[in-house]
């Protein structure tokens, strides 16, 4: 196995990062917050691919499981088109509140719907086909998620799956145990050999899966 990731270091990831234009002021207001009240929110890296990635393949319906205050969705939905939609799902009203006021800040507000509600009651409610779905909520349900919106998905479109490195614990640089981290391991196996996709994670922020189906 080949793998220069092992060169990688913490100098060339601020590197990368430089050559970026400066962030708009309302990603560092979330990144702050995020911080501050220890709110899981997406790497700036996976911010920057999933806005690349709904450009790459055009998408103008999106589906995402997992809100929190709105950082992923403001990432894609400044890449979609101005008639694109992206619907979001998440049962903590308080914090899509938050997000609302971000996205409108940012000029995108009408491009996005709020479902507050668990992605497991939400999901079924929904009609497709959607052409691009991204998964970042509760690790134990993560192949629930992934089962529900195979099916809203068109062919050809494509589900990305944070938190799949799980902070070194999925691969057990990090010793644990627990049910959220076993769930992520089991998580892995199915998705880059499911029947109905092509699939792999990459070494972007905690780890992200993409996968585009078959």
């Amino acid at each position: 196995m080949r793998n220069s990731m092992e060169q990688v270091t913490a100098r060339d990831l601020e590197y990368l990062e430089s050559l970026h234009p400066r962030l708009a002021a309302v990603f560092a207001k979330m990144d702050e917050q995020g911080a501050r009240e220890d709110i899981p929110i997406v790497g700036t890296s996976v911010g920057r691919a999933l806005g690349v990635l709904v450009r790459a393949i055009g998408a103008r319906r999106i589906v995402e499981v997992g809100t929190a205050i709105g950082y992923s969705a403001l990432w894609m939905a400044l890449a979609l088109p101005k008639e694109g939609r992206l619907i979001t799902i998440d049962p903590d009203r308080a914090r899509t509140d938050r997000a609302r006021a971000y996205w409108t800040e940012a000029g995108v507000g009408d491009r996005i719907e709020v479902r507050n509600g668990k992605g497991l009651e939400e999901l079924p409610k929904l009609r497709g086909p959607f052409d691009l779905a991204f998964i970042d909520a509760l690790k134990p349900e993560y192949e629930g998620y992934l089962a529900a919106v195979l099916p809203l998905l068109r062919s050809g479109g494509t589900v990305a799956v944070d938190n799949l490195l799980w902070g070194g614990r999925a691969s057990g640089a990090v010793a644990a145990d627990d049910e959220s981290t076993n769930a992520i391991r089991s998580f892995n196996k199915k998705f880059v050999r499911h029947d109905l996709l092509d699939a792999i994670i990459i070494p972007v922020g905690d780890g992200l899966g993409i996968g585009v189906k078959r």
